[in-house]
């Protein structure tokens, strides 16, 4: 069976809700504990199994591909120094996993950043991971969790697969809502990774309007069928590609399923529980060293 080892990373996006933080600094080069965000985002998607990982990005995003390669500089510069050890940890991609950029060219949405991917991703099944969204790795195992589940519930059945979260009530207008195909059979259970399938996805709904209190998370894994979907997809809201409206599609004629996460996850892309996130994983952090 062909495994997925091609992740899609978006990171095009200027991070406007953590201004002035991101002026200068791509939102996901802003630190987690001793580490850039998207650096747990890369971690996540190695852990699954992914092998190549394609972000796709901007002209002025360029520190994020440069953060993945090697400063031969400074590798030298530290190695002279005896710092042997430090320089091991600035390199620490594993051998055969490779991380390439592709430029976005005009900011039209998720949509249009997913399938700005294609001609790096090819005929291969995929995942996606928004890199705003990042996922606790100080509990649970990356390895069997959350998108390594995913991936594996995919491999079984060939339905897509979008991670999804219960959140509480004053929350639900923030998120895109799974519309259950029978409620009444789910519980929307917590910290348990379980697949089932949905009949769609309601976009911030109102509380009284929500179809259940599962919301998406940012981690997906498409069957390549996604990008005919999204090729013909049209701009709708904002003059945007929405990966959403080439779900819908998805889901009408091949089905897709959604699974609950396990753990937690941090939006780094919002200002307050980026602050909230950055004090925890320096908390952890900051165990381990004692």
């Amino acid at each position: 069976m062909k495994k997925i080892t091609h992740a899609v990373i978006p990171v095009a996006g200027f991070g406007t809700r953590m201004l002035p933080l991101s002026k200068s600094v791509p939102k996901e080069l802003l630190p987690l504990g001793n580490r850039p965000a998207i650096h747990y985002v890369v971690e996540e998607a190695i852990a699954a199994g992914i092998k190549h990982i394609v972000l796709v990005g901007h002209a002025q995003k360029s520190a994020i591909e440069n953060y993945f390669d090697t400063n031969a500089e400074l590798d030298n510069q530290l190695r002279a120094k005896g710092k042997d050890t430090l320089a091991d940890s600035l390199n620490w991609l594993p051998e055969g996993v490779t991380v390439s950029m592709i430029r976005q060219g005009k900011p039209l949405g998720l949509g249009h950043a997913v399938l700005a991917a294609r001609p790096v991703i090819g005929d291969n099944d995929f995942a996606v991971l928004l890199p705003d969204v990042v996922l606790d790795p100080f509990t649970g195992d990356m390895t069997t969790d959350n998108l390594a589940f995913m991936i594996d519930a995919f491999n079984q059945d060939k339905h897509s697969q979008i991670l999804v979260d219960k959140v509480a009530d004053e929350d639900v207008h923030k998120y895109g809502i799974a519309k259950l195909s029978d409620a009444s059979n789910i519980n929307e259970q917590s910290d348990t990774n379980t697949s089932f399938k949905v009949e769609g996805f309601v976009e911030k709904p109102n509380l009284a309007d929500a179809p259940s209190r599962l919301a998406v998370v940012g981690r997906y894994v498409f069957s390549n069928q996604i990008f005919d979907y999204l090729a013909n997809t049209k701009a709708s809201v904002g003059g945007e590609i929405q990966l959403t409206d080439a779900i819908d599609a998805l889901i009408s004629q091949y089905g897709v399923n959604v699974t609950t996460m396990r753990g937690r996850s941090y939006d780094a892309g919002d200002m307050r529980s980026y602050m909230q996130a950055f004090i925890y994983f320096a908390q952890q952090q900051l165990v381990d060293d004692e």
